[in-house]
């Protein structure tokens, strides 16, 4: 959250990133999130377009560049393959592809029900020259190993992670799949 951004930052050395940050500029704009209260704040990055806080295509684009302009990175999220090539034209630090009937699913990952979509997603990636993240129901090591193996740079996950009852140790499991 936002909101904890700040107090995350003084507590953790390496990079925080937050949930969202808004296209706009210093002014009236109660309710929205400042993207230079952001970096003032030491937040690194922000992901945008996630399948529960979708954009329209013109908020996302000018979002992308009054990040760009401020440095701040991004990870712009894709339901399909279609929205991964538009998302890729406005060339985000980082993309995502989660397909959204696996969002939040602690049963089923992508990399075990979707690989061969993993597979074409990283191409894609890969020619627009942006690395890729996958997620959706990541959760074992496993699934991180098989992700990687396919072309991605990473993975997202939340629900393993907030929902584990020892999330350190849930935390740990899954970075264990990026050794092979």
């Amino acid at each position: 959250q936002v909101v904890d951004a700040v107090s995350v930052v003084k507590s953790f050395q390496s990079e925080v990133w937050v949930q969202h940050v808004d296209p706009i500029e210093y002014g009236a704009h109660t309710g929205w999130v400042l993207p230079e209260a952001l970096v003032a704040a030491g937040i690194r990055g922000t992901f945008l377009n996630h399948s529960e806080h979708k954009l329209s295509f013109e908020i996302l684009k000018l979002t992308v560049e009054r990040c760009r302009a401020l440095e701040l990175k991004t990870l712009v999220f894709a339901s399909n393959l279609e929205e991964l090539k538009e998302i890729l034209k406005l060339t985000p630090t980082y993309a995502s592809y989660e397909p959204v009937e696996l969002v939040g699913s602690v049963t089923t990952s992508v990399a075990e029900a979707k690989p061969e979509i993993i597979a074409l997603a990283s191409e894609i990636s890969n020619e627009a020259s942006i690395p890729l993240i996958v997620g959706a129901g990541i959760h074992s090591k496993k699934d991180v190993s098989v992700s990687i193996s396919l072309g991605a740079t990473g993975i997202a996950v939340a629900t393993n992670i907030v929902k584990a009852l020892d999330p350190k140790t849930a935390l740990m499991d899954l970075a264990e799949g990026f050794g092979g």
